[in-house]
């Protein structure tokens, strides 16, 4: 793309100089470049460079980057010259991310570290389970790695690390958290640590295999950068559950309670455990009718963030930060038809080729099309079809699809319609179908993981459901607050899909550690009660872990792609509703409306007659 520094128009001497870089570009084409092809208004002209595209961004970086080192080395003076395109732009994707994934990284840290440090208020306690899931990032990245080189799956490492350490720091606080309260009870440490081991396992064990699963299930996307992130997360989230449960706790061992200074726990603590969370769910459980309709309330609001939701970004929205591939297609679409910007392509057998250029010129639409070139054996022939809508507009979207079925039934021609606004109408069809394959596997494996843990079949199916709405709404309001806050007017068309998996199945994670805390609460004090007990003993450390994980995909934003940083505002507003209200308010309400029968078809034993008017577990106790 070329223009003048003082955007007048292009002189013939301009014209000539542009000519003169045909041989220069051909020594980086796969076919012979051609132009310059000047704009009607005379400001700008275009030259066209086949070339052959790696095998992934990267590999053609290096191509697009030494092209633009040798437009540099003899450009013209007074003449402006970007290069843009499909494959510019996956080079400019693939270049944005040099040293992002290491910003990432440490903003990640940091964010875990300040966290820890108010949740565990000790200067020494937050290093050690920092540290262990530190170095599971750091083994999660090249084992990922490795098998995602051996199986050819494409996949951002960034988000790999995110979940490592928010996963891996979700286990560990609630681990800690159990350890804390088994010092209170005993003097022995190893004994206490013990015991906290082995009462969080089935909740840690819950967590992660929902979440492992529910990545596993991607493999049978359609969408290759959606299909290549199951394996590889899942493989890290394994590996941080196998971090947390046996590598922290011999460093806890060893370190004894003196971890917790300057509070250290002692058996016989007089302190009421979870005070606050305590009077907070005894208000739910007095009002529970009022308590669900306000929690259902404020989920409805924020799924009406989506009325009007459109889903799909152009290659210029894609980026957060100017690339110049981006300048120069809004340079390209200022001068030429909008296009021209990207042209679609057709690939149809020689011999057809002319009948095929014909037909197609005669689709609404299309401004002008003519061949492009042959294949080595001349068998087939590209065609370049120059349309007068915007890349990615509906229009546009319309126009392949009009393309396809005026092209396809040519006798003998094979032809085939590809290009940008092609592949953006296919990549949209590919993740429609992939929510609707993709979504039902993962709740039809949280709800197995949810029967086998809770061994009941009424609590999954409710706890399903309010964790199904409150994903809505998440995503509701994350993109309400996109519009709002960020000039976001459509959703990246990947961010659906992997919105609602992570919702899900981290979600479902604070449900798991409340109401498996609450089934054995409730073999003593009955399941109205022994929900209160719950929210008391877990409110502070799902409240912890949740600001955490939200915190950790939030720090998704300082990646240059709007994509990551609208994945990082939906699940962090996400996690933090499912901490707050979910698993604070609705949740709670739901339980103390249904009692015992929500454990159907098994009951917990129950040593003390459940009160229906009991909201305290010590006053079912007394009763």
């Amino acid at each position: 793309m070329a223009t003048r520094d003082d955007n007048e128009t292009l002189a013939d001497s301009d014209l000539a100089e542009l000519d003169e870089l045909l041989p220069v570009l051909n020594t980086h084409a796969d076919a012979d470049p051609s132009g310059p092809l000047v704009s009607d208004d005379g400001q700008a002209a275009v030259l066209v460079v086949p070339i052959a595209v790696g095998a992934d961004n990267t590999e053609t970086g290096a191509t697009i980057e030494a092209m633009r080192s040798a437009l540099a080395e003899h450009a013209p003076d007074g003449l402006q010259l970007q290069v843009t395109g499909g494959p510019a732009f996956g080079a400019d994707v693939a270049s944005a991310f040099d040293g992002a994934d290491l910003t990432l990284l440490v903003v990640t840290i940091a964010i875990v570290a300040v966290l820890l440090v108010l949740t565990y208020r000790s200067p020494v306690l937050w290093l050690i389970p920092l540290t262990v899931i530190g170095v599971a990032d750091g083994l999660a990245g090249r084992v990922t790695a490795a098998a995602g080189s051996a199986w050819g799956l494409a996949f951002d490492a960034g988000i790999i690390s995110v979940l490592v350490f928010g996963a891996g720091t979700n286990y560990a606080l609630l681990l800690i958290s159990r350890y804390r309260e088994e010092l209170q009870r005993t003097g022995d440490h190893r004994v206490a640590l013990a015991t906290a081991w082995r009462a969080t396992l089935p909740a840690i064990l819950a967590s992660n295999v929902t979440v492992v699963l529910a990545l596993a299930t991607l493999v049978f996307a359609a969408i290759p950068l959606t299909r290549g992130l199951g394996i590889p997360a899942a493989i890290g989230l394994l590996i941080a559950l196998a971090a947390v449960l046996l590598v922290l706790p011999p460093f806890l061992a060893v370190c004894g309670r003196r971890i917790f200074w300057p509070f250290v726990p002692r058996p016989g603590d007089a302190r009421v455990h979870g005070s606050a969370w305590r009077a907070g769910a005894t208000r739910v459980a007095k009002r529970p009718v009022a308590s669900l309709l306000a929690g259902a309330a404020l989920l409805a609001v924020m799924a009406a963030g989506l009325f009007g939701a459109q889903v799909g970004l152009d290659q210029i929205e894609k980026f957060r930060v100017p690339s110049e591939s981006a300048v120069g297609l809004e340079t390209l679409s200022a001068h030429f038809p909008p296009g021209e910007a990207q042209p679609i392509l057709i690939v149809a057998n020689s011999e057809h080729a002319d009948d095929v250029t014909v037909a197609a010129a005669d689709v609404d639409g299309v401004v002008r099309a003519h061949p492009a070139g042959e294949s080595g054996d001349s068998a087939v022939t590209k065609i370049m079809v120059t349309s007068e809508y915007s890349p990615g507009t509906d229009a546009s979207l319309e126009q392949i699809s009009e393309l396809r079925d005026t092209v396809h039934p040519i006798d003998g021609a094979d032809a085939l319609v590809g290009g940008a606004v092609a592949a953006d109408l296919d990549a949209r069809g590919g993740n429609e179908r992939d929510l609707g394959v993709i979504a039902p596997l993962v709740l039809g494996v949280s709800f197995l993981v949810l029967v086998v843990l809770l061994r009941s079949l009424i609590a999954p199916v409710l706890l399903l459901v309010v964790n199904f709405v409150s994903a809505v709404a998440a995503i509701g309001a994350g993109t309400w607050l996109g519009r709002v806050l960020f000039g976001w007017d459509a959703l990246d068309l990947q961010v659906p899909i992997l919105a609602f998996l992570f919702l899900v199945a981290l979600g479902i994670d604070y449900t798991i550690f409340l109401v498996h805390r609450a089934r054995s609460e409730a073999a003593v004090h009955g399941t109205r009660a022994a929900m209160i007990d719950a929210v008391a003993h877990t409110g502070g450390v799902i409240t912890s872990a949740g600001v955490v994980l939200a915190a950790v995909f939030a720090a998704l934003g300082v990646l240059p792609l709007v994509t990551l940083g609208q994945l990082g505002l939906i699940v962090g507003i996400g996690v933090l509703v499912d901490t707050l209200v979910v698993r604070a308010v609705i949740v709670p309400a739901t339980f103390r409306l249904i009692g015992d029968r929500v454990w159907w078809p098994s009951a917990p034993r129950t040593n003390a007659r459940e009160s229906t008017d009991a909201t305290d577990p010590h006053d079912a106790v007394r009763a």
